[in-house]
């Protein structure tokens, strides 16, 4: 494939170069370098894990067998004992098909069973991985050239252009890309569904909504596997379209000021719901909300007993219309009885008719998931790596800045309140984040910030508590009368049950906060967000997305080679005519 360098231009992030053409023939975002590093980061972790869990798991076999050697060899000389030699083999499947809910290792399909010496050793494969949507390749090419220990990396586009970039793309970057990297034209849905549990990692990263990639997507992960999705319909997924949110990802969004983090939990509930029709379920190590999308990173197993837990992960969100209110509604619970578990609807329902705080109306939600979205060992071997090798991560600033966030929020509290929607609805002045904190800390509560929103901020405290701090603080710092059907003169009509104690409390700043670590930064450059979808045209409409320089860049482009093709028609016209002459 022979490529004029001319007519393209060179793009290089991380260890990766691509060739872009003028026209907007291929998707690409410079925007998206956060979503790729952070990507990056979290594959060389699940690599990391996954070889620790491969070595437990093989100890763990090693030591059965031993055990069961030793057993044997003592009761040889004993003939009326029963034959016990078949017990290795039992104890090596309980070994791999153990409960997952417990260890949550089980046997991957990378791992290839050779037998030396009569004793059985597994060796692991370099992790396969599947990037089902690609356009340009640069995400394929990022792994395969940064993260060591990655195997064979699959890139799939439905548009031929995008193939041709992808393969042009290969060449470009070299023996290593060339060697690991292979790109294929062909339905993603179709490819995943014809290899089922052969990737150990899978990359969904659509324009738009990933809904439709789900189903097939949660079937081509091994046991154990990381499945990493994103989803950039944040109109729909924050409440702007209630009834489309619930046609694609069966869950009916709420526009409060949690709403980002409730995108996140409605794509986490909704890959659920995909994976349990196969006896699959998830757990989520990652999951995150940057510029203007979401992306989860979620581990998929196999154990249909596992899978009954899904119910106590799952809640619907009642939101008071008056106030800042909300109550979770959880789906399932259980009653232990001795040794056995009955999986049995949740009790209902947590709420009044009427809100008990300002007396209006709840709006309904979800279900959304409402488990930790995060897990905080993972969280904390991401961010050691990142820190570790910070010359390799072009977006290192705000990606580590967003890790050290999530490090510090409450794994266990689902959606947050908005201190200053707490003050607008009483029509009081706001109390510093400290003070807030510190009251709720010396009620005996917890409280973090959160990674969604700057003033977002995540505690166990009920909402009655809330209230009365705040009733506390207006006391301190008296309102305005308001109208008595006002939501807050409602509020504010209760006498506080709980007297607040304002006194500055150790733990009221976070470590990050304390050392004065940055963890919410600017955009690096203007227009910094969603760009066209390829194969549009771009014209001055366009300009809130790409910026005038941009637009006009690309206009001028267009307008050249439509000035050439003119003239060289033209030419030919010319050359027909004198031929006729």
């Amino acid at each position: 494939m022979s490529t004029d360098l001319n007519d393209y231009t060179i793009i290089k992030e991380g260890e990766a170069e691509i060739l872009m053409h003028a026209k907007n023939e291929v998707f690409y975002n410079k925007t998206q370098v956060n979503n790729r590093d952070m990507s990056i980061a979290v594959l060389r972790t699940f690599i990391s894990k996954r070889k620790q869990e491969h070595e437990t798991l093989l100890s763990k076999r090693n030591n059965s067998v031993a055990k069961v050697s030793e057993k044997n060899g003592s009761i040889s000389h004993v003939e009326d004992k029963p034959d016990e030699s078949g017990l290795n083999n039992e104890l090596l499947n309980e070994e791999c098909e153990g409960p997952e809910e417990k260890s949550q290792e089980p046997c991957s399909t990378s791992e290839e069973a050779v037998k030396t010496g009569g004793k059985s050793h597994r060796e692991l494969k370099p992790p396969r991985v599947l990037e089902a949507l690609s356009a340009s390749g640069l995400r394929a090419l990022r792994y395969a050239r940064e993260v060591e220990g990655v195997g064979q990396v699959v890139a799939l586009d439905n548009d031929k252009g995008a193939v041709e970039a992808c393969q042009r793309n290969i060449k470009f970057n070299g023996s290593v890309a060339c060697s690991k990297v292979e790109s294929h034209l062909a339905d993603a849905r179709v490819y995943m569904l014809t290899h089922p549990k052969e990737f150990d990692v899978v990359d969904l990263d659509p324009y738009g909504s990933p809904s439709v990639f789900l189903d097939s997507a949660v079937q081509s992960v091994v046991d154990g596997g990381l499945l990493m999705c994103t989803a950039t319909d944040m109109a729909v997924l924050c409440g702007g379209n209630g009834e489309v949110c619930y046609s694609k990802y069966g869950s009916y969004p709420l526009r409060g000021k949690y709403c980002h983090e409730m995108a996140l939990r409605i794509l986490l509930a909704c890959i659920e719901s995909h994976a349990n029709r196969y006896k699959r379920y998830i757990v989520p190590v990652l999951s995150v909300q940057m510029d203007f999308y979401v992306r989860v990173f979620v581990r998929v197993y196999s154990s249909a007993s596992a899978m009954k837990n899904t119910p106590l992960k799952l809640s619907y969100v009642y939101q008071c219309t008056g106030c800042d209110s909300f109550h979770l509604q959880p789906i399932g619970r259980t009653v232990s009885k001795n040794t056995s578990v009955r999986y049995l609807p949740g009790f209902a329902p947590v709420v009044p008719q009427d809100c008990s705080d300002c007396g209006k109306k709840f709006n309904m939600g979800g279900p959304i998931w409402s488990a930790p979205i995060h897990d905080q060992e993972w969280v904390t071997a991401i961010l050691a790596d990142v820190k570790s090798i910070k010359d390799r991560y072009p977006a290192y600033d705000r990606i580590s800045a967003v890790l050290t966030t999530i490090s510090e929020e409450l794994p266990d509290v689902p959606l947050f309140l908005s201190l200053h929607n707490l003050c607008s609805t009483l029509k009081c002045t706001s109390p510093s984040a400290v003070i807030f904190r510190s009251a709720v800390i010396n009620a005996g509560y917890r409280i973090s910030g959160t990674h969604v929103n700057p003033l977002g901020l995540k505690s166990d405290a009920p909402m009655d508590v809330i209230w009365d701090i705040m009733r506390c603080w207006v006391k301190n710092h008296p309102v305005k009368a308001q109208p008595a059907d006002q939501p807050g003169s409602v509020i504010l009509a209760k006498e506080p049950v709980l007297q607040a104690n304002f006194a500055r409390a150790v733990a009221s700043l976070s470590k990050a906060q304390a050392k004065k670590v940055a963890r919410f930064l600017p955009n690096p450059e203007r227009h910094w967000g969603p760009k066209l979808r390829a194969g549009r045209q771009i014209t001055t409409k366009h300009v809130s997305l790409l910026g005038e320089d941009a637009v006009n860049g690309c206009r001028n482009h267009q307008d050249g080679e439509r000035d050439a093709k003119r003239q060289k028609i033209d030419k030919a016209e010319d050359d027909a005519a004198d031929g006729m002459a």
